[in-house]
């Protein structure tokens, strides 16, 4: 650590503040321009810091943004002392298929992300959250009500980052004090932001071929289960888990959290139901078929309810009905095609 930083980390101490001032790193993401816009509705515009290596309109328009490379080190430290900063959200990271194609980057990126993150919140006294996934699971892994400790040995990069991403800041909490937090997310369905390279998002991209094209190829076997969430419950999630009360949490990175389970079968029935001439065929990669197979059909998730109260608002059929009248809106207004 240079004098330069040694200097702003002493002030920094001198001078924080108890209102909530919240950074999320990677911010321009799926998870992250969502969270970002639901953040501000609670703590005030002002109070809440998106950073992405990219500038994102969405984002910038409403509160404060800065262009960051989180593998500089320095330049988070000195965003996190600029705004006074005491909530890391690291949201940076390469998905599952994606990371597959390049593993290497896959690694520098999501460790390299989430191990300055950690640095910064020990230097600062930051509360860090890092999502996790139900890639962190594998073949081995009991599939039906994974339990929230269990075997954990993925076959993607992806999940040896979670993996070893949930053991880091469980390290870093109990040898530096980091309070550190963290959730398994299934699979995030959102009406807003498009995937980016996942094994789960056909479950984004049915409903678009739906209403655009009236069919859909789907890159996933018909009778694959894989829990699965809608953006609404997610955002609430980190909320809550972040605000929970330090004393009862046993767990801490990473709590399972379930919603909603189903094979795209069962959802393709579910948008059939309400679009009556809506087709579905399959082309199934096999990339993804090999990933959705080693992951949890569901997980149990009573820990995260008993030590921080979680409880999701949305099942399959409502978040149906919301998507297709969201989506078809869109299409509407001529603001997607």
């Amino acid at each position: 650590m240079d004098n330069q930083l040694k200097f702003c980390l002493h002030l920094h101490k001198i001078k924080s503040e108890t209102m909530k001032n919240i950074l999320i790193v990677g911010a321009g993401g799926q998870i992250g321009s969502e969270l970002t816009a639901h953040l501000r509705s609670i703590y005030g515009n002002q109070n809440v810091i998106a950073a992405d290596i990219r500038k994102t309109d969405n984002i910038s328009d409403d509160g404060p943004f800065e262009q960051l490379d989180v593998m500089e080190c320095a330049a988070l430290a000195s965003l996190v002392h600029k705004y006074k900063v005491d909530t890391i959200f690291n949201l940076v990271a390469l998905l599952s298929a994606t990371g597959e194609k390049n593993p290497t980057l896959a690694w520098r990126i999501n460790m390299g992300a989430l191990t300055n993150c950690l640095e910064v919140a020990r230097w600062f006294g930051c509360a860090i959250f890092t999502p996790s996934s139900i890639g962190a699971f594998g073949e081995n892994t009991p599939h039906d009500d994974t339990p929230q400790d269990t075997i954990m040995r993925p076959n993607t990069i992806y999940g040896v980052c979670k993996v070893s991403g949930e053991l880091l800041s469980d390290y870093y909490h109990s040898r530096f004090g980091v309070d550190s937090r963290s959730v398994r997310f299934p699979g995030i369905i959102s009406n807003v932001t498009l995937p980016g390279g996942g094994t789960t998002d056909y479950a984004v991209e049915i409903f678009y071929e739906a209403i655009r094209k009236g069919s859909f190829v789907c890159p996933v076997p018909e009778n694959v289960y894989m829990d699965m969430m809608y953006m609404p419950d997610a955002l609430n999630a980190c909320v809550k888990l972040m605000e929970a009360d330090p004393s009862r949490l046993v767990h801490r990175n990473s709590f399972n959290i379930a919603s909603m389970s189903f094979t795209p079968e069962i959802l393709y029935a579910a948008i059939k139901k309400r679009m009556p001439e809506f087709t579905m065929t399959y082309e199934v990669d096999p990339v993804k078929k090999a990933i959705a197979e080693s992951w949890p059909n569901k997980m149990d998730d009573s820990c995260a309810r008993k030590e921080w109260d979680w409880a999701p608002e949305w099942n399959l059929d409502l978040m149906v009905d919301d998507m297709l009248k969201v989506i078809k809106e869109k299409f509407d207004k001529g603001l997607i095609r």
